[in-house]
């Protein structure tokens, strides 16, 4: 049986998604009342998740905000799909006069293979700013105006030579094979349990659902009804699961058609270049006022990011990150995007030192004490899905609940993280963990109002044929989409590592060079520390 979900058709006036600077313009604009259906197959558990009517309300718009427009056939040949390289973009006035503060324009014209002009659109771009002498950049907002053209939005943030870059990350058709796989193939990533009794052991798959009709170990939370599975083992009880791991990644997901779209050096994550001037001269301007509700979030100069909401301040020595920490019981929840965070506290703060607990290279927990400054800093991974190489079945525990039994107030400071590994589900199996989280942390802010909680975003990393099956940018900007609007509104402040990745100069990298963590620190330890202005 299918569902069919009610889907409001995106109007002109829509707003940016947050964070990933990206919008689309409808030409037609159909009216309000007009509403596109969309047709989901059920994912295992999934049409048993009972919401509210609040609930069901939420995810249609969430699901809604981040549709993707769609090529008009479903089979597109690789020829007429979208080719970077005949491609361009050119500056909207190159040679006028630009200020400090004012709007740059740029203009991108997809072509195909055989170089004849896209007619929709869907390709995914990146697009940023920079003045490498400067070591400055800022990302841009994209604008996919649905007949092969994009239009994209710069800031311009600072005085000097400022260089266009635009990337196509993927074209419209390879971003087809990616939502099938993520509807049809949650399975691409597969998860394995060990039990043990004695000497005797046995190990067996594990998922968010499994397919068959094999008898299975039910997993799932009894607080949050996170759904896990793993089939029965032959001989030992379900009781007796010592460990989860990541058991691999499915082979053979593409037709041979379908691998056209995935080639590193064709059309995953490959330049577009300018076929006028790529870059513009701006002039300072005295007293800029920011506009804080203006794209982007934030831009580095020198290589260090300013935010373009708060006052940020850089703590360029330990001393400066001790003396902001002291008193303080820091809990860092997630993947391993913010166990760099750790590592990196660990490694500069030098009275801050890591207390064995035996644990698991890469996997922890982890702890450090500075005794001197009182500081406990703490890091645990989420629950599964978690693509971790071996877990202790007791140590797997889902963030929500965790936050249940923290205290809260003055002197705690939370940071949370959870993305990567939810880019091969259906974004409800995201939603449903973001909302359980939502709620533990409104419950703590309600009994701690004190508490600070930081949620650190989603960022970009280096894409291949195979990476992009599983981890694209795009899953995550869309997994990041969706966590910025249910955050909103709520006490809880971002690090905007999207941006922070984005717009800097070093290669794309899933855990980001210390230069970024670094910034990243920064932005996190203004909100323990703000600066007094």
């Amino acid at each position: 049986h299918l569902i069919s979900i009610l889907f409001p058709s995106q109007h002109l006036d829509d707003d940016t998604v947050s964070g990933s600077n990206w919008i689309t313009e409808n030409n037609d604009q159909p009216s309000l009342s007009q509403t596109t259906k969309v047709t989901r197959k059920p994912y295992c558990g999934y049409e048993q998740q009972t919401l509210s009517k609040r609930e069901q309300v939420e995810q249609e718009s969430l699901l809604a905000a981040i549709q993707w427009p769609k090529p008009p056939d479903d089979k597109i040949a690789f020829l007429q799909s979208t080719d970077p390289v005949h491609s361009d973009f050119v500056i909207v006035k190159p040679r006028g006069f630009f200020k400090v503060g004012d709007q740059l324009e740029v203009l991108v014209r997809m072509k195909d293979f055989q170089g004849k002009p896209k007619q929709y659109g869907g390709d995914y771009l990146q697009a940023r700013i920079h003045s490498p002498l400067l070591k400055a950049g800022a990302t841009g907002r994209i604008v996919d105006c649905h007949n092969g053209l994009y239009k994209v939005f710069f800031t311009l943030l600072w005085p000097g030579e400022v260089k266009v870059s635009v990337t196509l990350v993927h074209p419209s058709e390879a971003i087809q094979v990616l939502l099938r796989l993520r509807e049809e193939r949650p399975d691409r990533v597969y998860f394995k349990s060990s039990f043990k009794s004695g000497r005797y052991s046995e190990t067996t798959e594990c998922n968010v659902c499994l397919p068959g009709d094999l008898p299975v170990c039910n997993f799932t939370d009894l607080y949050t009804g996170e759904p896990w599975f793993c089939y029965k083992p032959r001989k030992l009880p379900c009781a007796s699961r010592i460990s989860h791991a990541k058991g691999g990644y499915q082979k053979g997901l593409l037709t041979h058609e379908e691998s056209l779209f995935f080639q590193s050096d064709v059309n995953i994550k490959r330049p577009i270049l300018s076929s006028g001037p790529d870059s513009v001269i701006v002039k300072p301007r005295p007293f800029t006022a920011e506009d804080p509700t203006v794209s982007p979030s934030g831009y580095y100069y020198e290589d260090h990011w300013r935010p373009r909401t708060h006052w940020i301040h850089h703590f360029n020595k330990s001393d400066d990150i001790s003396k902001c920490l002291q008193g303080k019981v820091i809990h860092l929840f997630g993947d391993s995007t913010i166990r760099q965070w750790f590592e990196y506290l660990t490694s500069v703060v030098p009275d801050l030192v890591e207390f064995n607990l035996g644990s698991p290279k890469n996997v922890g927990p982890f702890m450090s004490v500075d005794l001197k400054h009182n500081i406990l800093l703490k890091f645990r991974c989420h629950g599964p899905p978690i693509r971790f190489t071996t877990v202790f079945s007791s140590e797997l525990r889902y963030i929500a609940n965790e936050l249940n039994g923290i205290v809260g107030g003055r002197n705690t400071v939370i940071a949370i993280t959870i993305w990567s590994h939810f880019s091969t589900f259906p974004v409800e199996v995201y939603i449903r963990r973001l909302r359980n989280i939502r709620r533990s942390v409104i419950q703590l802010l309600d009994r701690s109002p004190k508490t600070l909680i930081i949620i650190r975003t989603a960022n970009v990393q280096e894409l291949g044929p195979e990476v992009s099956l599983f981890n694209s940018d795009w899953y995550s900007l869309q997994l990041d989409s969706v966590m910025r609007k249910m955050f909103s509104g709520i006490a809880v402040h971002f690090v905007d590592a999207w941006e922070m990745s984005l717009a800097h100069y070093l290669p794309h990298n899933l855990h980001p060079k210390e230069v970024i963590v670094r910034n990243q620190i920064d932005a996190f330890l203004s909100y323990v520390c703000p600066l007094q202005t």
